[in-house]
């Protein structure tokens, strides 16, 4: 997923001479190719996250589309001022790719660990959250952004996840992504989460138990009309995020449903990161299973969700 994004930097950056890179700390031979066709559009900044910003700031105040690379709390702990005020306070075209979306770098603690990051960017004003499911979903949204108006937070997983997106069901940025026709439990989610809900609405259907699933892949703007849709028909709503579950996806699901649904709600379950910081080290498979977010834990918490209900 990071390579595809980066790779498709370069290829925007050969079709529009608008298209500017900068980095933070990456690591030698990233987007090699882009510094040596395009010199003077490729900055590497080093370790200096506000500075990138202002100085993405400047360049989009002058003409240019900068796409911007590091770590996910990097942007949104150490430059969210410069982030707030640089960008959306003038709502500038500036794309910043985050990686680590998550749990991501679990071998590095809760300082690497990206677990409020869309909380965070979903608050400010002209800023747009979005989380794609795999390497081929992120084509199409690193397509979408050359032409987005305003800021874009791009938020990475590790790479290698699994291919679960299918282009025959179309992409556009804000438009969330119908995978399951929807049923008397719906499945909400984002980002890398998608293989892991399909794989427990599998188990779940053997038991005779039918979900619908909805890919929010945008969790701002939210697709209002597609979330109130997708829940009128379910006794459940089960919202899935590798993030905590105050101020995500989950949130803004009940802040939806709770402006504009016409009738009475379904009950909604949110599924996420605990309102902690981490204290475990291991992997990204092994930090979701402890806060059971792997596929047998969603199973788990869906029955115990119908079971309540």
């Amino acid at each position: 997923m990071r390579k595809v994004a980066l790779d498709m930097v370069a290829e925007l950056a050969k079709r529009d001479e608008r298209v500017v890179f900068l980095g933070s700390d990456l690591g030698a031979g990233t987007l090699d190719g882009m510094r040596r066709d395009h010199p003077d559009r490729f900055f590497m900044e080093g370790i200096g996250e506000a500075n990138l910003v202002g100085m993405a700031a400047g360049l989009a105040m002058d003409g240019f589309i900068p796409y911007l690379h590091t770590i996910a709390p990097f942007f949104t702990r150490r430059a969210f001022e410069q982030i707030a005020v640089d960008l959306c306070l003038h709502n500038l075209p500036v794309r910043l790719i985050a990686s680590g979306g998550g749990v991501v770098y679990a071998p590095l603690g809760p300082t690497h660990l990206a677990i409020e990051d869309m909380a965070a960017m979903r608050a400010l004003p002209n800023m747009t959250v979005a989380a794609v499911c795999d390497a081929e979903e992120m084509r199409h949204l690193m397509e979408a952004s050359l032409n987005w108006p305003g800021p874009l937070y791009i938020r990475l997983g590790k790479g290698g996840d699994p291919i679960v997106s299918d282009p025959a069901r179309g992409f556009a940025i804000g438009r969330a992504v119908t995978v399951r026709e929807p049923a008397e439990v719906q499945l909400m989610t984002t980002g890398v989460m998608l293989s892991r809900v399909i794989e427990a609405a599998d188990r779940l259907a053997a038991e005779g138990i039918r979900c619908g699933i909805l890919h929010v892949h945008t969790v701002k703007p939210l697709d209002t009309a597609a979330v109130v849709e997708a829940a009128r028909a379910a006794r459940v709503v089960v919202t899935v995020e590798e993030h905590i579950r105050d101020g995500g996806l989950g949130s803004a699901v009940l802040e939806s449903l709770a402006d504009e649904s016409p009738g009475p709600l379904p009950r909604v379950v949110r599924l996420g990161l605990p309102d902690a910081f981490p204290a475990e080290y291991g992997s990204q498979d092994s930090m979701l299973d402890t806060f059971g977010l792997q596929p047998a834990g969603i199973t788990d918490a869906v029955r115990r969700a119908r079971r309540r209900n």
